[in-house]
């Protein structure tokens, strides 16, 4: 009997800047059980030090691990490794995993990773986007959110952030390294990797039932008289006091995206929909969409659509007209 794995596979991306610690993470992860059943795809073995992990070689590019966990190398197109993870579960030749890692450079732009699994036609059928998982180094994050566009663009994306280096970093590091995640994303949930507590399944998992008011950290959200920060990348919320209506609102995003998409770096929020008792969660990066959920009831505070937006290079008050213009119609 064949093994019992998902429909569509989740698959999660752990990035972040170089040395910023993103393969120490990966080693912990290794080791925990909510990392069983997972392939995990990495540039290199000898990059993290995989052998006292090593169980099994299953071929030149693949071990299995003591944990469970199938390891790959990426030593060409990541749909490519992608596609022949999926064809050797279906024959049989590896074991049944039921989620995928990605590990990626430490100069890599996350985005081309995360619209592979769209836009390759195999793919879309059998891999799903999960939480993207961005490491970020306290002691340096102030100077690289400066100079490096990389950075800016993995903590753009991130679900997750996990802060490394804390127990090297003075406090007015830490506080700068803080100022500069939220500076480009106001809302993932954040964790210390020093912290005995660390989650690792937190990390990996998806949760729609989190969200609180509290989750829109954006302080000085979209006024009338321009976006609140500085820089091509700004973050900013939208708001509604008024319900939505559900067909509106999808032709709006699908037009944004289409034409914006690109420039979308995250889309996050809950709607009060016409005729729903129940707020609609929505996330999207770029022109990848993941399907609404249904919260169990409302975060406290006010019923009200809220959305956060993430963009690189637009006006949001171009998006705030738009979407306040088809709220109109609806």
């Amino acid at each position: 009997m064949a093994e019992a794995y998902p429909a569509f596979t989740p698959v999660n991306l752990l990035t972040g800047f170089l040395g910023s610690g993103k393969t120490t993470l990966l080693r912990r992860l290794l080791t925990d059980p909510a990392m069983a059943n997972t392939a995990v795809l990495i540039n290199e073995f000898g990059e993290i030090g995989l052998d006292h992990h090593l169980l099994e070689r299953i071929d030149e590019t693949m071990v299995l691990l003591q944990s469970g966990c199938l390891c790959c190398t990426v030593r060409g197109e990541l749909a490519e490794a992608l596609r022949d993870l999926h064809a050797r579960r279906e024959r049989g030749e590896v074991p049944a995993f039921d989620r995928v890692v990605i590990e990626s450079t430490g100069l890599a732009d996350p985005f081309p990773v995360l619209s592979t699994l769209k836009s390759d036609a195999v793919l879309r059928h059998h891999f799903r986007a999960s939480n993207t998982i961005t490491t970020v180094d306290a002691v340096n994050a102030a100077s690289q959110s400066n100079d490096y566009g990389e950075f800016s663009r993995q903590v753009s994306v991130a679900d997750r952030i996990v802060l490394t280096k804390t127990d090297l970093a003075s406090p007015s590091q830490a506080d700068s390294a803080l100022a500069a995640i939220r500076r480009f994303n106001p809302d993932a949930p954040l964790q210390v990797s020093t912290d005995d507590g660390l989650d690792l399944g937190a990390l990996l998992n998806e949760n729609h039932e989190v969200a609180e008011a509290s989750m829109f950290r954006c302080d000085e959200p979209l006024a009338p008289e321009g976006p609140p920060h500085t820089g091509q990348i700004r973050a900013f919320m939208l708001e509604a006091e008024t319900s939505t209506n559900w067909t509106a609102f999808g032709i709006w995003l699908t037009m944004l995206l289409n034409r914006h998409g690109d420039r979308i770096l995250r889309v996050k929020g809950i709607l009060d929909i016409e005729g729903e008792d129940r707020p609609v969660a929505i996330h999207g990066v770029q022109y990848l969409v993941h399907p609404p959920v249904h919260m169990q009831s409302w975060p406290a505070g006010a019923r009200r659509t809220a959305i956060v937006f993430i963009v690189d290079g637009i006006d949001p008050l171009l998006i705030a007209r738009s979407f306040h213009a088809f709220n109109a119609l609806g």
